[in-house]
């Protein structure tokens, strides 16, 4: 159906158009998009494994870990060890890293959330509802 079409080529567009920005907004503090990702996700948890990180960030396992060592080069990120899992490595910003993001962040949820403003609350709601209802479908779909 070409609704089913346009639905895809729409929030497509909109994704897009939010990395763009998130992309450019990063390029000023001199990130790229996937180590502001990063360093993003980071920032709400104390200390994340690769493989959360991946998840998070839904980005493919091959390249996260190239992204998490020039972090590390650049300072933004350190890794210890696991205490539970001595063959994991946990990942946690750094004072500059965490100082980097909590300058960069605020910016970037200010242009989502201006980008969001056209919608009224109860939109908001609704696309909310809807994406979860299209998720909640594929994880049952996968189920059977």
């Amino acid at each position: 159906m070409k609704e089913d079409s346009d639905i895809l080529i729409t929030i497509h567009k909109m994704v897009k158009d939010l990395d763009r920005e998130t992309t450019r907004i990063s390029a000023f503090y001199g990130l790229t998009f996937p180590q502001f990702m990063v360093l993003e996700a980071l920032l709400h948890k104390e200390s994340m494994t690769v493989g959360e990180i991946k998840d998070t960030i839904l980005s493919s396992s091959g390249t996260i870990p190239v992204i998490i060592n020039n972090l590390q080069k650049q300072g933004m990120v350190k890794r210890s060890k696991d205490p539970e899992d001595h063959r994991r490595s946990l990942i946690m910003l750094t004072d500059e890293g965490r100082l980097l993001i909590e300058q960069v962040n605020p910016e970037n949820i200010k242009m989502y959330t201006d980008r969001f403003s056209i919608w009224s609350k109860e939109e908001k709601r609704e696309l909310i509802r809807l994406v979860k209802m299209y998720h909640d479908g594929r994880e049952t779909q996968e189920d059977k």
